[in-house]
């Protein structure tokens, strides 16, 4: 392969991704509702860009319950198709309204979407992930800004997604804590109280990916085995495309808070898969790390017995011919 072609084929890797708040609020945000009473629903514009109309439907709590914390939710799917309305959602939203989280499940302009042609990759690509946060950014502060009508406590608002929604949240708050030019779209001074990322990564086009200043905690969920977004890195020329376990390495050495949730033998489903079986896991991450604040490092590695020993190492081409359906 030669090598001034290979930037772009990794551009296309990332483009081709598979369908993929301190003691004084605790009272506040440590809500807990075992049963879901009636629940409905909400649907909003918070954004129109061009010819994109953004909306976010808001999943309301009962009237009495004050000052909630709330979790956006970011869909998965290449950043070229995808919807923030899908049924497998639901045991995922209802668990969090049962334990008293606000749920905003969004749209963000898919900058991938119909393009076919290579060649425009490398230029698409570079807006889409930008163009993604730069929508969670809107409808972040859309959801401040109606903080005080909606009840919602603005100290604790956490993004969750799934593969191309994770990485867009794992982008947002890389944005927030390296503070720049995107980042301003926010209010001064404003973070997440943490993020939950699904089969998720950074990409750097600028070399190694650093964090400038410490993150939010970060939970992270991942298949050593995922052929569609890298476990850990791949790198060429001055980019990079890192995965959870690099990422939880880095988190490591600086000492920042995380909770890196490792799915040995298991590939791409880990984009979807915790939002059935990891319940209790999401529930622990946001008790004892987003809304107590517990200063934690926790590394879990799940061992799945008896199932056939997958491949875990890839070339270039393996993640391409993944993401292209070959």
């Amino acid at each position: 392969m030669k090598r001034n072609i290979i930037p772009i084929l990794l551009l296309i890797i990332i483009s081709c991704l598979a369908f993929s708040c301190n003691n004084k609020h605790r009272q506040d945000a440590d809500i807990q509702i075992e049963e879901k009473a009636d629940i409905d629903k909400q649907t909003y514009v918070y954004s129109i860009k061009g010819g994109d109309t953004l909306r976010l439907d808001k999943y309301n709590l009962p009237d009495n319950i004050t000052r909630k914390p709330c979790v956006i939710y970011v869909f998965g799917g290449g950043f070229m198709q995808g919807s923030r309305l899908a049924a497998h959602y639901d045991q995922y939203f209802n668990f969090l309204l049962g334990k008293g989280y606000q749920v905003v499940s969004i749209d963000y302009r898919l900058g991938l979407k119909g393009v076919k042609d290579p060649a425009q990759f490398p230029v698409a690509l570079a807006n889409s992930i930008g163009m993604a946060v730069e929508d969670l950014f809107d409808a972040t502060n859309y959801i401040i800004n109606n903080a005080e009508e909606w009840s919602i406590n603005p100290d604790f608002i956490i993004p969750t997604g799934s593969s191309a929604g994770a990485i867009t949240v794992l982008h947002g708050e890389y944005s927030i804590a390296n503070k720049d030019d995107l980042s301003k779209k926010l209010p001064d001074n404003f973070n997440y109280a943490g993020i939950i990322a699904f089969a998720g990564a950074i990409f750097s086009h600028t070399g190694d990916m650093e964090w400038k200043t410490s993150p939010v905690p970060i939970q992270l969920f991942h298949g050593d085995a995922d052929r569609n977004v890298p476990f850990d890195k791949i790198e060429a020329m001055n980019m990079g495309f890192y995965g959870s376990k690099y990422i939880a390495g880095k988190l490591d050495k600086i000492q920042s808070p995380y909770y890196f949730y490792e799915v040995e033998n298991a590939a791409h489903e880990i984009a979807s898969t915790p939002m059935q079986v990891n319940l209790n896991e999401i529930n622990a991450f946001l008790e004892q790390m987003v809304i107590g604040k517990q200063p934690l490092i926790i590394n879990t590695t799940i061992e799945q017995i008896g199932k056939p020993e997958m491949q875990k190492k890839f070339e270039l081409m393996d993640y391409i011919k993944a993401n292209i359906g070959e």
